[in-house]
């Protein structure tokens, strides 16, 4: 995995254009950047298996930063920029990490990020385009190394930090293989083939690079020899406007992103070009059939989606053509072989509920965790991140829920996705979460909260109203018991919900 023949062949073409700032990187500017900050890694001790923690937002030096780790045998740690200066200080010191990265718009968190550790920083800290004392200033401190290769360069890797949506964030972690980085293959190679991208592509990456998808996509886009355009934040006219402005071939979205460009006016959706589109996919959490149907009505057949965790446990895939024929399903397997396992521990049948295993996926561990890492593995070696679903005959594979958001209300098992999803639907809703809440008499109830397009819909009428037309479309077991509000949802950058935060404060109500 290099960038180095596309820096070589075409060095002033971009690698990177950041929107709306229009901030260009060339391959020829990534390339020497990569190289003089793998040498300053090197000079500062930095050797094979040590973890640097990045703390930026989507910005001109991020990818540099990951390429010289990666070529110096290094594992990457990109900390969500929404964390508090003690919750990143916690993956820092879980992390092991031996340098921090930080940006000036990160700099107030950087400033305190101390104060949290158990032990001292760091030895080696570096701010991008911002003084800090004690800081070096990036990327002025490795303006005299060398923009030629270290000679021991290593393929490196990502060490992502799980969402914490359940509890603290996990590091995922697998092993280096110890290969040079020319022999190096992307675990991303098998999608960016499905959908065709090459070095002629324009790929839109509109989601944080802290992000598993975000940051492993646009780097295997770049040593494939297309641009990447990263966007600095999303937003849905925004990211109409640089489909547009760049002539964007290719996408990854959430859909959450979806539901926010299918919900904008029709006169500003129609007033963009989106032709230039040839292959877009999703993931990261379910979407409703609903919504998708919309996004094949207005880009056409050619929004595709895959399945996969930030663990690599497998990956599935699912083109447009297919999945108009299986609405729902999220694929067939693309790397390694699926298991439905039912509550019994057998083999589930096709078309049967159970938890999701995958065969034959990436190999991986949780760091600092061994009891998690042997419970998400049975005695066969097969790994599951807890979802559920099942397969059908043709071995198409449909997601029913995660495991930890099952609802068990008088003794019936509730999985919330459904309810969500069919709300989503609804004309006034922007976003909803369904979670079970205790219940004296059945053990939970089941609780919605719904973000409206319009906060000033969400009044005690629409939420009655709601109610009604969920009863309408889904067995009323499944349907929420009462619907509250809120101007809105913790809701991941990549989709996921933070549904502890809504369940505490409701059933402390």
């Amino acid at each position: 995995m290099q960038i180095r023949q596309h820096a070589s062949a075409q060095p002033d073409k971009p690698a990177t254009v950041l929107y709306p700032s229009a901030k260009v990187v060339t391959f020829g500017a990534l390339e020497a950047a990569a190289n003089r900050l793998a040498h300053f890694f090197r000079r500062s001790g930095l050797r094979e298996g040590d973890a640097i923690a990045l703390v930026m937002e989507n910005n001109e030096h991020v990818h540099a930063v990951m390429w010289a780790a990666r070529r110096s045998g290094l594992y990457y740690v990109p900390i969500n920029t929404h964390l508090t200066a003690a919750e990143a200080a916690y993956i820092v010191d879980n992390s092991g990490a031996v340098a921090i990265i930080g940006s000036a718009a990160l700099r107030q968190t950087l400033e305190t990020i101390a104060d949290y550790l158990p032990a001292r920083l760091p030895n080696l800290l570096m701010i991008c385009d911002a003084d800090l004392q004690g800081w070096l200033r990036y990327p002025q401190c490795v303006a005299d190394q060398p923009d030629t290769p270290i000679d021991d360069e290593r393929e490196g890797d990502l060490l992502q930090y799980s969402s914490g949506t359940t509890g603290r964030p996990k590091g995922i972690k697998r092993q280096l293989t110890g290969q040079l980085p020319s022999e190096a293959t992307s675990a991303v190679a098998p999608l960016l083939s499905a959908m065709g991208i090459d070095h002629s592509a324009v790929y839109l990456s509109p989601a944080p690079l802290y992000h598993t998808a975000p940051s492993v996509w646009s780097m295997g886009v770049q040593a494939a020899g297309a641009t990447a355009v990263v966007m600095e934040a999303f937003d849905a006219e925004g990211c109409l406007d640089a489909i547009q402005r760049y002539g964007v071939t290719h996408g990854q979205f959430v859909p959450a992103m979806f539901t926010r460009m299918v919900k904008l006016p029709d006169i500003i959706r129609d007033s963009y070009d989106v032709s230039s589109l040839v292959r877009v996919v999703h993931a990261a959490a379910p979407c409703p059939v609903d919504i998708k149907r919309q996004m094949i009505r207005w880009w056409g057949p050619i929004v595709d989606e895959f399945y996969s965790s930030s663990e690599g446990a497998g990956i599935t895939y699912i083109t447009a053509e297919e999945w108009l024929a299986r609405p729902g399903s999220v694929g067939r397997p693309l790397v390694g072989k699926i298991h439905i396992v039912g509550e019994d521990g057998e083999l589930a049948p096709a078309g049967q509920t159970g938890e999701i295993y995958f065969e034959g996926g990436y190999a991986f561990e949780y760091l600092n965790d061994e009891a998690k890492t042997v419970a998400s593995h049975n005695d066969l070696g097969w790994a599951t991140v807890g979802d559920i679903g099942y397969v059908d005959d043709e071995g198409y594979l449909f997601l029913t829920d995660r495991r930890h958001h099952m609802i068990i209300s008088g003794g019936v098992n509730i999985y919330p996705q459904e309810a969500e999803n069919m709300l989503i639907t609804h004309p006034k809703v922007m976003d909803a979460a369904v979670f079970g809440i205790p219940d004296d008499e059945m053990g939970q109830s089941v609780k919605a909260v719904v973000q409206t397009v319009d906060p000033a819909d969400g009044t005690n009428e629409l939420a009655r109203e709601l109610l009604t037309w969920l009863r309408e479309r889904l067995a009323h077991y499944k349907c929420p018991r009462s619907i509250s509000f809120e101007p809105q949802l913790p809701r991941t950058d990549a989709g996921k919900l933070y549904k502890q935060t809504l369940v505490a404060r409701y059933s402390a109500g």
